[in-house]
């Protein structure tokens, strides 16, 4: 039969001279912290167990060697010479105990960035203001000669692993507070980091996105994400209450909602509202908790424009062109700040290509990737819905019950849409996309994951749902970037239209979903369907033809350095010699009268003696500029990257050219007939319209020579290749 347990008794401590009791089996630490004396930590949370790996806590008990206070628990002790001899003396902020403590945070600051994503974002990174308070920002120690690197697959939390201390607290909080078990370390020594699932991309983890490992991280090793700063135009922020007591949210970590404070607010809206148009930006996505929401679609890609609307201009100036736009009177033109048609006449007579209704997620595309709006969503009935940010959604979709339910929700009410919005698959039958629906399988891939490589067996036909695909091809020296395919687009078709191996490697861009189509259904699809096999047969002859021809012009040149981006290796440069340039200008004006009397040609750059390189493109091995939403963007046979007339003026193009070499740029054109139609009998004089469009200086790639060039009087504009370029620096 086992002793009852007895209840602990006190034990007498003297911490800096102060004289405390606690109950026996306290730890120093805890015993101090009650008695509001700090002693620092990293390693553990107050609600996390101590393990005592940092050893920031150390302490002098009067001992060989100091001790961490976080796991040292105190006891009575056995022999006082005298009745009121404390059980322990605690010496917590002597100079010997802090001179180890600045030892232990200059080697912790040795690898450390500083300062930090955390410390330069919110300034309260606990490493470095321990450091600071004791004077250890400066490490006399070598800094890691290779860093470790960022994780950025996760739309919620960044990971930087060079500022990971190592101290397992987001390894408990996973563990320990959510049940998780999704982190643990990896490597040994000097190696080891922490892992997700054994080393994958945090975003392809079975990461739930709770945020409890970056709540509890002490570093910039794991902070939240601050994507996209949206205001709300309209609705209240929910309440974590609140959203505890919805469904949608059972999943959803508390501490992760009461972080994004704010992130999720619920709007009412009328029937016969707007939440979006076709073509606008769209940071955030909706969740209908009651009534329907009609989707239209107006266009065959979203457009980018302006919201707000000149007051000036009456209904019957608006032009049909594709979604909502802003018109300003200048002189004789009507100046169209981007063609759209306006939603609010077009739609009146159009039926809704969807209805949705509660419990459904929609806008979420344009959510995850900022990129414009697809459709136009307005209120069939009166409706409440929750407008949310990126993170929030994020969150959501790690769910797999959520994810679930999006998932047929896109079967059911949004994949025969997919199919008919292109025209090859148009002669596709009802009841053959409802039995093909229930074969086809949904996938995700992360950024940078691969969905197959040139050279592999072909095994499956695809439709990309949300996200970029990334088709490269290999040639010699190196590999080459042929384009970029937004959603709405397919591939895997060549290989399995009689080629059995894949000719280019595809991989995801960014977070991509995916719709995977057998091998054995796609050619039960074309046995069915011929027209939608000549379709897909005559694609594959001119996309072969182009990687024929493309093949043949590099073929024996090290791709490496034909397209690299430094500009000795470049493909052609346009340089200016500053010694005989006399500014003249006839450059430039011939480069306007070249285009449509917009110039190019930008005198600026780097300079390197008496040259001048000018900016423009350098046809990029890996084109940034690509990843157009309406494919205006794309490579020649000849490899140069250009900007065709189907530009929209997004801007997309200019913002990620990483060397500034796109401009955007207005043009003047005649209106339409159908565009005057809609002017009153007062603005017919308004015979013109002004759009925006992308521009670079692609040194007059359908010219034998640049308009610069040629029209130069001093023999100051050449265009040379790098190599040719490093002779005239030798001169």
């Amino acid at each position: 039969m086992s002793s009852p347990a007895q209840d602990p008794v006190d034990v007498h401590l003297v911490i800096d001279g102060r004289d405390i009791t606690v109950a026996s089996g306290t730890t120093i630490f805890d015993a101090a912290r009650e008695s509001g004396i700090p002693i620092p930590v990293l390693c553990h949370q107050h609600d996390e167990t101590p393990v005592g790996v940092c050893r920031m806590c150390v302490v002098d008990v009067g001992e060989r060697a100091y001790t961490a206070a976080c796991i040292r628990k105190v006891e009575p002790k056995e022999k006082k010479t005298r009745p009121d001899e404390p059980d322990l003396v605690v010496k917590t902020n002597t100079d010997p105990v802090r001179a180890v403590r600045k030892t232990v945070l200059q080697l912790l600051m040795a690898d450390h960035p500083t300062p930090c994503v955390r410390q330069r974002n919110t300034k309260d990174c606990e490493l470095e203001k321990l450091a600071h308070e004791y004077g250890a920002i400066q490490s006399p120690y070598p800094h890691r000669e290779v860093t470790r690197g960022q994780d950025d697959s996760s739309h919620i939390i960044l990971v930087d692993h060079s500022a990971c201390i190592l101290c397992d607290r987001c390894i408990r909080a996973c563990a320990d507070l959510r049940d998780n078990f999704v982190i643990a370390r990896q490597g040994k020594g000097y190696n080891a980091d922490i892992a997700f699932d054994l080393g994958k991309p945090m975003g392809s983890s079975s990461c739930v996105s709770c945020g409890e490992c970056m709540v509890s991280c002490p570093t910039g090793a794991l902070t939240n994400k601050e994507t996209i700063h949206h205001q709300f135009e309209d609705g209240v922020p929910c309440e974590l209450e609140e959203l505890r007591k919805m469904p949608l949210f059972d999943h959803v970590s508390g501490t992760f909602l009461r972080f994004n404070h704010g992130a999720v607010v619920k709007r009412h809206i009328k029937q016969g509202e707007f939440l979006f148009y076709e073509g606008e930006g769209g940071p955030t996505a909706f969740y209908v908790l009651e009534g329907h929401i009609d989707i239209f679609i107006s266009a065959p890609h979203g457009h980018v424009h302006t919201r707000e609307r000149s007051t000036a201009l009456t209904s019957d100036m608006h032009t049909r062109l594709v979604g909502k736009h802003e018109h300003q009177r200048e002189g004789e033109n009507l100046h169209i700040t981007h063609t759209a048609v306006d939603a609010s006449m077009e739609l009146s007579q159009e039926d809704p290509v969807a209805r949705i209704g509660p419990e459904s997620l929609f806008g979420e595309m344009s959510c995850t990737h900022a990129y414009p709006r697809s459709a136009t969503a307005r209120a069939a009935t009166d409706c409440v819905v929750l407008e949310m940010r990126r993170n929030v959604l994020d969150a959501l979709r790690k769910n797999k019950t959520f994810r679930s339910k999006v998932d047929k929700d896109y079967l059911e009410h949004t994949f025969e849409n997919h199919l008919r919005k292109s025209s090859i698959f148009s002669s596709l039958t009802s009841g053959f996309i409802q039995e093909l629906r229930q074969k086809v399988r949904l996938g995700q891939y992360a950024p940078g994951e691969v969905i197959f490589r040139q050279g592999d067996v072909a095994d499956a036909f695809y439709l990309v749902r949300r996200g970029f695909i990334k088709v490269s091809e290999a040639y010699p020296g190196g590999e080459l970037v042929l384009a970029y395919l937004p959603a709405g687009s397919h591939f895997g078709e060549i290989a399995l239209l009689g080629h059995s191996k894949c000719t280019a490697t595809c991989s995801a861009l960014d977070h991509v979903d995916l719709v995977q189509i057998s091998g054995e259904d796609f050619q039960n699809m074309l046995r069915l369907f011929p027209e939608v096999r000549n379709h897909l047969e005559s694609i594959c002859e001119e996309r072969l033809r182009e990687n024929q021809k493309r093949f043949d012009h590099v073929s024996g040149m090290p791709v490496d350095d034909f397209l690299r981006q430094g500009l000795m290796e470049a493909q052609s440069l346009l340089v200016l010699d500053l010694d005989n340039c006399t500014r003249c200008d006839q450059c430039v004006k011939a480069c306007a009268d070249a285009h449509e009397g917009v110039t190019r040609l930008v005198r600026d750059g780097l300079r390197l003696d008496h040259f001048l390189i000018a900016t423009s493109c350098r046809h990029c091995k890996d084109p940034l500029c690509m990843v157009c939403p309406v494919g205006a963007v794309h490579r020649q046979r000849s490899l140069d990257v250009i900007i065709d007339d189907s530009c929209i003026g997004c801007g997309e193009c200019a913002q990620n050219c990483p060397y500034g070499n796109i401009n955007m740029h207005e043009f003047t054109r005649a209106l339409r007939d159908d565009e005057l139609a809609l002017l009153g009998a007062g603005q017919q004089r308004a015979r013109k319209a002004v759009v925006r469009k992308a521009t670079s200086c692609n040194l007059c790639h359908d010219r034998k020579t640049p308009a610069c060039v040629y029209a130069c009087p001093h023999d100051a504009a050449h265009r040379v290749t790098g190599e040719q370029f490093g002779e005239m620096l030798k001169k």
